[in-house]
């Protein structure tokens, strides 16, 4: 005889376990500001353990909302941006979200329609790693005028209202140099990023510990790269230099992954002769032929704090202060510096 159906879970049911009111357990489920972090946490890992399931029909009428946020970011095929939508979706699975991931290929128009595709579908939040040129505010306008909170990720725009969580890439730069000089380097080449906030931010960290430590490079020390294919190009740029860099600090990891082919296929040792460090600690970098030492942006960290800083400004009843979260970079050195 099959088993008879078990009672679903109601929210009655949560509150007593945890001795909190059924209106604190709603406003969570909510996703609405003015709940404590403990309680908040308490809350979210009970639902998971008892497998909650609201009503989400009922739930959408009652609270007006469509309980999908989206999240456009320049290259999903990049780890660092996969395990951003990774930190996301961890975070507003628990509270009923969907996340509609769309993916701008580094295009800035692209970007635009993408952003008002996700507006015509009602979504109530944006998660956003822009590819719009810093001085362009105009889609940013375009989403505040709409009234959807809306979240920057990796890419700052300092003139927008949005809060932000990113990465420290000014530290970035700093930790990455500094750590080639303690290796004894003192011609430290750098394969720069495009002109946004973490390729400008690693750059000017960069060239302030070069300057602390004072060492000097010529221009030709700094050459722009975005992925492995351009890294490599270079990369063989800078191995024509004389004197040669002794080190080279690649804007990402994909761009120090291709300046360590062309090394390599010179015949120039690394990490004897060169030594080499990215930006990322994507998955491929210790699988790598000499394993890459990669400073790590925490990017599941970022996309967790993003989202949770979202659902906030959808739950809130009004306007909150602008925030800025920048997340401390970790060193992780293996062979390639060594």
């Amino acid at each position: 005889m099959p088993n008879a159906p078990t009672n679903p879970v109601r929210l009655k049911d949560i509150a007593q376990d945890l001795n909190v009111s059924v209106m604190t357990v709603s406003k969570v489920v909510r996703g609405c500001a003015d709940v404590g972090a403990e309680t908040r946490s308490r809350v979210l890992a009970r639902i998971k353990e008892l497998n909650y399931q609201p009503n989400w029909v009922a739930r959408s009428l009652a609270a007006r909302r469509t309980f999908m946020i989206g999240l456009i970011v320049p290259d999903l095929m990049h780890s660092f941006f996969a395990e951003i939508a990774k930190g996301v979706s961890a975070t507003i699975r628990p509270l009923g979200y969907d996340v509609v991931i769309c993916n701008s290929e580094e295009d800035c128009e692209l970007e635009a329609s993408e952003v008002e595709r996700l507006m015509g579908r009602q979504v109530d939040g944006l998660l956003l790693a822009s590819a719009q040129p810093p001085s362009s505010l105009g889609l940013f306008e375009r989403i505040e005028a709409r009234g959807i909170p809306y979240v920057l990720i990796d890419r700052h725009f300092a003139a927008s209202s949005a809060p932000y969580v990113g990465a420290d890439d000014d530290a970035i730069g700093r930790l990455a140099t500094n750590h080639l000089i303690e290796r004894g380097c003192r011609r430290i080449a750098h394969i720069a990023g495009p002109p946004l906030t973490p390729g400008v931010g690693r750059a000017k960290g960069y060239r302030a510990a070069l300057r602390a430590a004072g060492l000097v490079v010529p221009d030709s020390y700094v050459i722009a790269a975005t992925d492995d294919a351009s890294g490599y190009r270079a990369a063989q740029q800078l191995l024509a230099l004389d004197p040669r860099p002794d080190a080279i600090f690649g804007y990402n990891d994909p761009t120090a992954a291709g300046a360590m082919k062309a090394i390599l296929e010179a015949g120039i040792r690394i990490p004897d002769e060169i030594k080499v460090i990215g930006v990322g600690n994507v998955h491929y970098s210790d699988l790598l032929r000499v394993p890459l030492s990669t400073i790590d942006q925490s990017s599941t960290a970022i996309g967790q704090q993003a989202a949770d800083m979202l659902i906030r400004a959808i739950g809130a009843k009004r306007k909150r202060p602008i925030k800025t979260v920048l997340i401390d970079p970790i060193l992780i050195a293996r062979e390639s510096t060594r």
